[in-house]
């Protein structure tokens, strides 16, 4: 998370003027360039954005919770993080199937289908995901674009000689039915003229009583049932940033920035060590000023393929947490994007160039109050 980074900081509880803070263009020369997005508000606000955030990034690899001042992980958040369900490997298959009129009634038409392919590279390789909007967003090379023959635009990280392309297709589109020129058209492209094969990770959100799942979908392929997998540490004698919920920009020996815990954050995620110690050869950070020193914090982490909508359960869990008197000053939520995929945020185009960063934080206070901080690599679009 450390690193130059360009810092915007908006307000959305109806303030007329932003922040903002630049670094200098030396260091921009010298590193990839960051875009580190900060908002504030209040859960409870009419205009909070919170939850429209977690929607419109969609494909997530990792939760990580931080609370201080906490050794035994609280009951009602130790269930909501129990409850993020299974997802699923399907391997070896074509794409040609996620646009099927059967596969489209059952299961983009009802609830919220997430699927992206596995172990392939945004930069090198073919690659599709299915948003639970019911776009389908297909990155190819360019070979492979002109072998398909469907309309697409050229990447945005091409160069004056486009070298990838991104192919949209909206299943939900009322002209794409099953008798339309448009759906044979895709079907005849991905099935006859150039068959696609990936293998997929799928989730489906449904709060209905469909019996039909996604297992059972596609029994006549390999698929393989997973739980995210859930770590729970006690971190001890950790110095903690001090922080006020309504200064982003942080106050001269009152407070740390949200820049300056966003850093802190990737170095307790990283188990680098905060001393700053003459005989450490691997760091020299140190914690913010000003800091304190906390007995105890406890660090969860959920690992695999995460829904959007848990995280929002979680998050509202949070905020239960503090409906009675806790020693924590503020909790954090940190969930991190899959380096490859097509999309960051919404539909926005995502590339890999150094690290394929895309990750949000939430810093959620006693009061409600909150920030969300959210990042991607270079050349990616504003979240």
């Amino acid at each position: 998370m450390a690193g130059s980074c360009f810092l915007r900081c908006r307000r959305a509880l109806g303030e007329k003027s932003g922040e903002s803070m630049f670094v200098p263009l030396r260091w921009l020369r010298e590193s990839p360039r960051h875009l580190l997005v900060c908002e504030r508000s209040h859960v409870r606000h009419e205009r909070s954005r919170h939850a429209a955030h977690v929607r419109g990034h969609a494909f997530n690899c990792q939760v990580s919770l931080l609370i201080p001042e906490c050794g035994i992980v609280p009951e009602v958040l130790k269930n909501a993080v129990g409850d993020f369900g299974d997802y699923y490997l399907v391997k070896k298959l074509p794409l040609h199937e996620l646009v099927t009129e059967e596969f489209i009634n059952i299961f983009v038409k009802k609830g919220s289908c997430y699927a992206l392919t596995y172990n392939t590279r945004i930069d090198q390789d073919n690659t599709a995901a299915l948003l639970p909007t019911g776009k389908l967003i297909i990155s190819v090379d360019k070979d492979t674009y002109e072998e398909l023959g469907l309309q697409g635009r050229p990447s945005l990280y091409s160069s004056k000689k486009p070298m990838r392309y991104i192919i949209t297709v909206d299943l939900t589109d009322s002209n794409f039915g099953p008798d339309s020129k448009k759906c044979n058209r895709v079907i005849w492209a991905l099935k006859e003229k150039k068959p696609l094969e990936f293998d997929f990770l799928f989730a489906w959100h449904y709060t209905g009583s469909e019996e039909l799942s996604l297992m059972s979908y596609f029994s006549k392929n390999e698929v393989e049932a997973y739980q995210p997998k859930i770590t729970f540490s006690t971190l001890r004698n950790v110095q903690c940033p001090v922080l006020e919920n309504d200064s982003l920009q942080g106050e001269p020996e009152a407070a740390c920035s949200a820049q300056e815990l966003f850093q802190w954050l990737g170095a307790v995620f990283t188990h680098v060590g905060l001393e700053n110690t003459s005989s450490s050869f691997l760091s020299t950070y140190s914690c913010p000023q000003p800091s304190t020193l906390v007995d105890q914090v406890l660090l969860c982490t959920i690992t695999g393929f995460i829904l959007p909508e848990k995280i929002i359960h979680l998050l509202e869990q949070i905020c239960c947490y503090f409906q009675e008197p806790k020693l924590a000053h503020w909790v954090t939520l940190t969930v991190h994007g899959f380096a490859d995929s097509p999309v960051s945020w919404r539909e926005s185009e995502h590339s890999f160039l150094k690290g394929g960063e895309n990750l949000y934080n939430f810093v959620i206070f006693r009061s409600l109050d909150y920030w969300v901080q959210m990042a991607v690599g270079a050349y990616d679009d504003c979240p």
